[in-house]
């Protein structure tokens, strides 16, 4: 199981240090709970994971804009800073929505342009999902029993079983504005879910404050975990290697893991994925997903 690892005493003192101002306070939250994600590495070893806060903020001409902080490509979760969210602003995103279709580079292009910082990284591929979502405040993770259920053939009546109406599930859609389209419109056809989970992707929680949906996200990646784990069979002793044959000890601890993640009967052999999932899975290897 996942430790919730939110410190109220950890929390207030970097909310105090970061001055009065109420957004400035919220950031600093976001960036503790994005840290908290970031430590567990089975939350996010799996091509990363995103983050993000909508929030006010100061431009040029000394107007407060509505801005998504949301995690910039290549930042690591476990380590970032207030400059790895960097401020883009929300109108130019929302207003994206109502587009019928966007290709991937005019999708960069509105989202750079939108950066309050032109100097700051590119925002997450993920943003416009973040953007479109309602909720203050999102979290994206690749957990590993979220993983483990995203790709089992009855995922979506699975998903229903452990949560009901709290989570609801998108199809598989490269990330993108695709995806960011049918995921909102899935948030919005489900106002009581707490999450979603996207087939062969992941998982998204979102919450009024950073530990709310810091929380959900903890409780949620514990209810698939415990769901597994009541349908693995109890482990097997792995043979013996034959005397002076090498390797197994590499070969019983890979027979240990598989046992481990892998529910009853299910195997450990991935179902064969499409070309385009294939292409999914290496951008998110190369930092495509952050």
């Amino acid at each position: 199981m996942f430790a919730n690892l939110w410190q109220e005493d950890e929390a207030r003192a970097l909310a105090e240090a970061a001055g009065p101002d109420p957004d400035a306070r919220a950031l600093a939250l976001r960036v503790y709970s994005a840290r908290l994600i970031g430590r567990i590495p089975d939350l996010v070893m799996h091509g990363g994971g995103n983050s993000s806060i909508k929030l006010r903020a100061r431009d040029v001409f000394g107007e407060m804009v509505e801005v998504l902080h949301v995690k910039g490509s290549g930042a690591d979760l476990a380590t970032i800073t207030p400059a790895g969210l960097p401020a883009v602003r929300l109108d130019p995103l929302r207003r994206l929505r109502a587009l019928p279709a966007l290709s991937d580079e005019d999708m960069v292009n509105v989202q750079r342009s939108s950066l309050l910082d032109s100097a700051a990284p590119n925002p997450s591929v993920e943003t416009l999902l973040h953007a479109w979502l309602p909720d203050a405040v999102v979290d994206h993770t690749h957990a590993t029993p979220f993983l483990v259920l995203a790709n089992l053939p009855d995922a979506a009546e699975i998903c229903h079983e452990i949560f009901g109406p709290r989570l609801a599930v998108v199809p598989y859609i490269m990330p993108g504005f695709a995806l960011a389209k049918a995921a909102a419109s899935v948030r919005d056809a489900h106002p009581e879910a707490e999450g979603l989970l996207l087939l062969n992707h992941g998982h998204f929680t979102w919450g009024a404050t950073p530990k709310e949906s810091y929380d959900r996200l903890i409780a949620q990646t514990n209810a698939v975990e415990a769901w597994l784990a009541r349908r693995r069979p109890a482990p097997r002793p792995p043979a013996a290697p034959p005397h002076g044959v090498a390797g197994g000890c590499a070969a019983a601890g890979r027979a240990a893991r598989c046992a481990r993640l892998c529910p009853a009967g299910g195997g450990c052999r991935p179902r064969p994925r499409p070309a385009r999932q294939r292409r999914h899975a290496r951008r998110a290897r190369t930092g495509g997903c952050g």
